[in-house]
């Protein structure tokens, strides 16, 4: 009898240790998307080969679904770039609205950018892989203009298009064009260190954001990770996934990572040219940095400098 007093009260001891204990931390998720589709040649790849190779990456990988965000007025400039984007999406890809021609709102005035918003929806709608997610070309939401960003919001909601924001950038479009202007000018570039600089920096950008976002939400959120359809891309996106699945992250869908109720957030701060988790800390008052370190292109030139071209 002792002895079946002495189990249970071990039985209850346990109960109440697991009820105490604190929720295990959530896992990393993240989905991977892809701006400026159509976009002009690099360094290394013609355009079919590069949307070939991305597509490979993410097959290899087992990526189902990453989201490709279109400038639908460029694709005439792209001979070819219409069947590239049906390959996206015959590969179980989707695709939104990178508005037609990519002006930056800071620029541009409220009529306008509906305007050119609108003529990528005609073009997008009714498209297989289609999703009514609009993204901010430059991630520019009008800066200190809280009147135009404000309209424009307003003008996103008329039309039943989600903003999609990102919170994951380490300025990948940097990168690409370095290596090319180092092409272009005859530098000898180390492919293994580029390699290494361009998986790196967007490891650690996920890390610095995931962390940001848990101080600021006290969660994990879906993240959403700004790429460009490049030449590095092409070259090293299976070594990133790999590198991000080595640190815990799950590659998740972009229907799924925009369905986070992180989503719903309209954070209101004087500039929003960033990520979103960057405006919400700085709505919420956490000190700086908010913003991962080498997209200071400053820093990003002496790491590629040092790294890629090997000068002191």
């Amino acid at each position: 009898m002792r002895g079946a007093f002495l189990a249970l009260a071990v039985l209850l001891l346990a109960a109440c240790v697991s009820a105490a204990a604190p929720v295990a931390e959530s896992g990393k998720r993240i989905a991977l998307t892809f701006d400026d589709i159509p976009r002009h040649p690099g360094a290394f790849f013609s355009e079919d080969e590069r949307t070939e190779r991305m597509i490979t990456h993410l097959r290899e990988t087992g990526v189902e679904q990453a989201a490709f965000f279109l400038n639908p007025g460029k694709i005439a400039e792209r001979p070819g770039a219409e069947a590239r984007i049906a390959r996206y999406v015959a590969a179980g890809h989707v695709i939104a609205n990178h508005t037609s021609t990519h002006p930056q709102l800071s620029d541009t005035d409220v009529a306008a950018y509906l305007a050119n918003i609108d003529d990528a929806e005609t073009w997008l709608k009714g498209r297989e892989g289609y999703r009514a997610w609009f993204r901010f070309p430059f991630l520019d939401e009008g800066r200190s203009d809280k009147a135009k960003r404000d309209a424009i919001r307003a003008g996103l909601a008329e039309r039943g298009l989600q903003n999609g924001y990102v919170t994951v950038d380490a300025s990948d479009w940097f990168y690409e064009q370095a290596v090319t202007n180092a092409v272009r000018t005859g530098q000898e570039i180390d492919m293994d260190a580029l390699r290494d600089l361009y998986v790196e920096s967007h490891v650690q950008s996920a890390e610095f954001n995931d962390q940001l976002a848990r101080k600021t939400l006290g969660r994990s959120p879906a993240h959403v990770m700004l790429l460009h359809e490049t030449d590095l891309a092409a070259l090293y996106l299976g070594d990133l996934i790999r590198a991000l699945k080595a640190k815990g992250w799950t590659i998740i869908s972009a229907d799924e990572a925009f369905a986070d109720p992180i989503a719903k957030l309209q954070p209101d701060v004087p500039s929003a040219q960033g990520t979103l988790i960057e405006a919400l800390a700085w709505e919420r008052g956490l000190p700086a940095p908010r913003w991962y370190a080498r997209n200071n292109t400053a820093l990003a030139q002496k790491e590629f400098d040092t790294r890629v071209l090997g000068k002191e």
